[in-house]
């Protein structure tokens, strides 16, 4: 006799509530005590799964111990966000209006903000999360263009035509022939 058995109505049950699932891990840890009941060891059920037989094993004991919402609950939750969503988009609201008129806003400056409402420190990486959820981009201004002529040679051509320009800074020398 086996030592860890499954009757026919805990069976339906387990059956009824792996068709109303719609977790993919959470179908999986109902199939491994399906196939118990039908007969299937644990190396077996492991095999066909893709999992590691202990797994078999821990949804085994958790069934006994837990029932069937033990198999069913989440346990891992996601990030906990410090402020509501409707919260967030208050104070990038600020900044975005600032960002809108031209204005460089950065990521410190939003982090002032935020710690300021939330009334304690926030880390550097929940900022950046934060402004990347919202589908904020980061935006560096370049000094100068990358083709621009020097100041010289600019000032040197306003005072010949209105026209800037540039001298090629390794062109091919032409021969006679082309």
């Amino acid at each position: 006799m086996k030592r860890f058995q499954i009757s026919q109505a805990e069976y339906e049950t387990i059956k009824a509530a792996e068709k109303a699932t719609k977790g993919k891990k959470e179908s999986r840890r109902l199939r491994v005590l399906m196939m118990r009941y039908e007969g299937f060891s644990a190396t077996d059920t492991a095999e066909i799964l893709g999992i590691n037989r202990s797994s078999v094993y821990l949804q085994y004991k958790r069934y006994k111990t837990e029932g069937l919402e033990g198999l069913t609950q989440n346990r891992y939750t996601g990030n906990h966000h410090a402020l509501t969503e409707a919260q967030e988009k208050e104070i990038l609201d600020q900044f975005e209006k600032a960002a809108e008129a031209g204005q460089v806003v950065t990521a410190q400056d939003i982090k002032r903000a935020f710690d300021e409402v939330r009334g304690k420190d926030t880390g550097r990486g929940y900022i950046y999360m934060l402004l990347e959820r919202h589908g904020w981009r980061k935006v560096m201004p370049r000094s100068q263009h990358p083709k621009a002529a020097n100041e010289e040679a600019c000032e040197a051509s306003k005072k010949l035509s209105k026209v800037c320009w540039m001298p090629a800074k390794s062109a091919p020398q032409k021969d006679e022939f082309g």
